[in-house]
């Protein structure tokens, strides 16, 4: 799991760039959601919830966190959190499809579930296949493609409302050619808008209401499947029956 042991990488120049985009991003997103209870899966010495107007946030990690707990199995009560906030967790779990199983419940009903996940098909995601896991963090993790939780959140009910792509530049942990290559970011949105190194994704926990199906006295089930003149003979019979 991603935890706040790989903190170290975030004061490099590489780790400082994904840093202040991702930070932009989760401000602007959490502050457009309401309610009583949010939490922050992941990555505990960050405080994406900063700018969220919920009264209640937690931070939830296996160690250094106000919530330890494992993301597969979150000690919360089903439908009680407003927004659940995951950078990076997916990624760097032995059950990607789990965490999001855990998420979808602990939500309530029109909830908010927020994340980030680094993109194979990105100049990250070529950087981490041709030199593998061997240089650590980030690219010790699985990067899942993005049709790929989608289709999980789909199946979960969680129906996404909302996305997005940054970090264009490849990773180069080189703050002159972070730099001069800064260009990228504009123009990686235009031209290549699914080519961001990292994605978010914003999901809504939907729940199908109950449809009352009200009974057709008038043309019950059986009347309906006889035929015109079975219906005759029918309704002759109940008129005999009434005159007797």
């Amino acid at each position: 799991m991603l935890t706040s042991q790989n903190a170290e990488w975030f004061e490099t120049p590489l780790g400082q760039h994904l840093l202040f985009r991702e930070q932009r991003y989760f401000d602007q997103a959490v502050s457009d959601v309401f309610g009583f209870n949010a939490v922050q899966i992941g990555l505990a010495h960050l405080d994406f919830l900063r700018n969220s107007r919920i009264p209640l946030r937690l931070r939830c990690e296996t160690a250094a966190a106000d919530v330890l707990a494992d993301p597969m199995f979150l000690p919360f009560e089903s439908q009680s959190l407003d927004l659940v906030l995951m950078p990076h967790v997916l990624e760097y779990s032995a059950n990607p499809h789990q965490v999001l199983r855990e998420a979808g419940r602990v939500l309530r009903p029109e909830g908010r579930l927020l994340l980030a996940g680094f993109n194979p098909r990105s100049l990250w995601g070529l950087a981490r296949a041709l030199q593998g896991g061997e240089r650590g963090f980030p690219w010790n993790g699985t990067f899942l493609n993005i049709s790929r939780v989608k289709d999980w959140m789909a199946l979960l009910g969680l129906e996404v409302a909302a996305g997005s792509m940054c970090c264009y530049r490849p990773p180069i942990n080189r703050d002159n050619w972070l730099r001069r290559l800064r260009f990228m970011e504009p123009a990686g949105d235009r031209w290549w808008a699914m080519g961001g190194g990292v994605y978010f994704l914003q999901a809504v926990k939907r729940v199908q209401g109950m449809n009352i199906i009200q009974p057709q006295w008038s043309t019950p089930v059986t009347r309906r499947l006889l035929s015109p003149a079975a219906k005759v003979i029918d309704i002759k019979h109940y008129r005999m029956r009434r005159e007797r």
